[in-house]
């Protein structure tokens, strides 16, 4: 059987996107010819791909199959395409991150900005999301999460130095209810916790002790998958709450929040840019990675 590559390339859009539209926007055809692509392809096939509402798009079972064995190898053919139209090694084109809601650094703005400034012609597409999934299979050119997750066929570049997780409350819940001496002790305190989406079960809180690590599974009486509001909810004394410490600095340096449980927060290894490896690096990509070296850590 005579496979149509293109017609792949189409049907990875739309797994990616979850959408017709979207994913006519992107290739710069109409949503007709992507519907009509995509069923072409479904009748060379003889079996559905995909599920259609009004509202919603889908895989099935097979559609997730094809799209799992394919989407490697059409990130490959865009990679190696887009370099063939990039010989003259300027960068340009649609960069897109998938990147931690976490990750201060790369999220403070002056990064980004100073990246926009320096090359105009590349167009910066940014999913802030804490949810784990593969990159190349949605059909992002890189990611910002934590070095401890990442996958080991990535290439991993370091954004900021060692970070660490920090207990905190503010000086009245302290004053009124007291801290913890152990993680253990949390039970007995109203906390504020966080979920990476709606369906998840909220963060077990990680600790250390002589060398060996431990979680906590706490109660919240609040949780939220908005770091702001749980800073906000612990500077008003709604409870304690866990995160990253750079995110709770500045609260911390105008006394509004306090560190507690220290002796049992180490530091850990902190943010990568991640990609796949691959032979073919965009110009946009490769000017990423080199703005992200020259910065200081």
């Amino acid at each position: 059987m005579q496979m149509d590559l293109n017609a792949v390339a189409v049907f990875a859009l739309v797994a990616e996107e979850r959408s017709f539209r979207a994913a006519a926007d992107r290739s710069g055809v109409t949503r007709s010819a992507v519907s009509q692509t995509i069923r072409r392809l479904e009748e060379s096939l003889g079996i559905a791909l995909l599920r259609r509402t009004t509202r919603s798009v889908s895989l099935t079972e097979a559609g997730e199959r094809l799209f799992a064995q394919t989407a490697p190898a059409v990130a490959e053919m865009r990679g190696a395409i887009e370099a063939a139209g990039n010989l003259d090694g300027k960068p340009r084109g649609q960069l897109r991150l998938a990147v931690s809601s976490i990750a201060e650094a790369f999220l403070s703005g002056p990064l980004l900005a100073r990246f926009a400034e320096a090359f105009p012609e590349v167009q910066i597409d940014i999913n802030v999301t804490d949810e784990e999934f593969d990159i190349v299979a949605e059909g992002y050119d890189a990611g910002v999460r934590l070095g401890e997750v990442l996958e080991q066929d990535m290439i991993a570049v370091p954004i900021a130095g060692d970070e660490r997780q920090l207990a905190v409350c503010s000086p009245g819940y302290r004053d009124h209810f007291g801290v913890p001496s152990h993680p253990r002790e949390l039970a007995a305190h109203r906390c504020i916790g966080w979920r990476a989406a709606p369906k998840a079960a909220p963060y077990r809180w990680e600790f250390a002790e002589a060398g060996k690590d431990f979680s906590i599974a706490v109660k919240p009486e609040i949780t939220t998958n908005n770091m702001a509001l749980m800073i906000k909810l612990a500077i008003a004394g709604a409870g304690i709450t866990f995160g990253m410490e750079k995110s709770f600095r500045p609260a911390i340096a105008r006394n509004q929040l306090v560190p507690i449980l220290e002796a049992y927060c180490p530091y850990f290894p902190g943010f990568y840019l991640y990609y796949p490896g691959r032979r073919n690096l965009a110009p946009k990509m490769r000017a990423l990675i080199d703005h992200l070296r020259q910065r200081e850590c």
